[in-house]
């Protein structure tokens, strides 16, 4: 296992002259980061641009250099437009296809690599989310780069710190690729805002690349609650609610009294308690919110990864060894089904 803060180092060196590497590059860092330029690559859904996607563009900002944002799918004019109000942003580069829409990386990767190799970009950057993660790694191929994942934090142009194990360590990759192709955990990043920005709006570039994969269909969970990956306050419920029916009974109303999004552990969704779409953790969504409430959940090393940058975590166990209480701020030991119900009238009548 890596010690946390070891270095992955993968230096680009010239041959040795008189036993002395020399440096690939002899420009001062000032000289460097004018040279640099990164495309944050935006997400949207049905003409709607996905605010999350914003984090892409405040890591880009702590590069330096120019900012481009790429956008691609129907309907995709208002998007753009939205997103050219991003403080920072100088250029909003639009792809209008259909065939775009779903995000199928087959014809998107295509797309994005075209773009990239057109605008000579040093960094591409998107979010860590279902998207990216089906996306990037298929650009990173196809530029001959090495994706670098989940990133957390940016020491400088070349190099970056992102959580394995789980989180347990923490590694700080050094990059050499010309292009570097990143992702981003969106809890470290928060989204930029849309103020008052102008960037400037083109066309892109648009391979129409053939895609031997089809969109067949879908079928979401529909919630007017907030969303999971961006709410304020979350409630999550695990194996203790012991069925669906339970799930539904204890959490929902609580969701409901605090102005919250639902979310479960990995072993609530495999025993079919809730949707896939509510998975916290390290194989599902992670999340950041004020307050996290954990119910039912004995806290997994897999479920701790998504929700433990949470700014304040209460959890609720009848078992008083459950190690979700050693991450916990405040943590009542007692019978869910018994107190989470008195702790909804609380706060419903307040």
């Amino acid at each position: 296992m890596l010690p946390a803060g070891r270095r992955v180092l993968s230096a680009l060196t010239r041959p040795r002259v008189q036993g002395i590497a020399t440096p690939a590059f002899s420009q001062s860092p000032a000289a460097l980061r004018r040279l640099l330029s990164a495309l944050a690559i935006l997400e949207q859904r049905e003409g709607k641009l996905n605010v999350g996607s914003l984090s892409a563009i405040t890591a880009a900002q702590k590069l330096g250099g120019p900012i481009h944002a790429l956008v691609a799918g129907s309907s995709i004019k208002g998007v753009a437009e939205e997103a050219a109000k991003v403080e920072g942003v100088e250029k909003i580069i639009a792809v209008e296809n259909g065939a775009y829409d779903k995000g199928l990386p087959e014809n998107y990767a295509p797309l994005l690599v075209e773009n990239i190799k057109k605008g000579g970009y040093t960094h591409v950057i998107a979010g860590h989310t279902a998207f990216g993660k089906n996306l990037m790694p298929r650009v990173a191929a196809l530029l001959d780069s090495q994706q670098i994942s989940d990133i957390t934090s940016i020491e400088d142009e070349k190099t970056f710190v992102r959580p394995i194990y789980a989180g347990n360590a923490i590694a700080t990759v050094e990059s050499s690729d010309a292009i570097k192709v990143i992702t981003i955990r969106g809890t470290a990043f928060p989204a930029a805002p849309i103020g008052s920005g102008s960037a400037a709006i083109e066309d892109g570039v648009d391979p129409k690349a053939d895609s031997p994969t089809e969109w067949v269909s879908e079928d979401l969970a529909k919630s007017d609650r907030p969303d999971l990956a961006t709410a304020g306050r979350v409630v999550s419920g695990g194996r203790g609610l012991k069925s669906k029916e339970e799930f539904d009974r204890i959490m929902l109303p609580l969701a409901d009294a605090l102005g919250a999004a639902v979310g479960a552990s990995r072993a609530a969704v495999d025993s079919g308690y809730a949707d896939n779409s509510l998975q916290v953790g390290q194989t599902g969504k992670v999340v950041a919110p004020q307050l996290y409430m954990a119910v039912g959940i004995s806290g997994a090393i897999q479920h701790l990864a998504g929700m433990k940058d949470s700014k304040v975590i209460a959890a609720i166990n009848k078992d008083a060894d459950a190690p979700i209480f050693q991450v916990a701020d405040v943590g009542l030991v007692g019978d869910l089904f018994e107190k989470v119900p008195e702790i909804t009238e609380k706060l419903s009548k307040a």
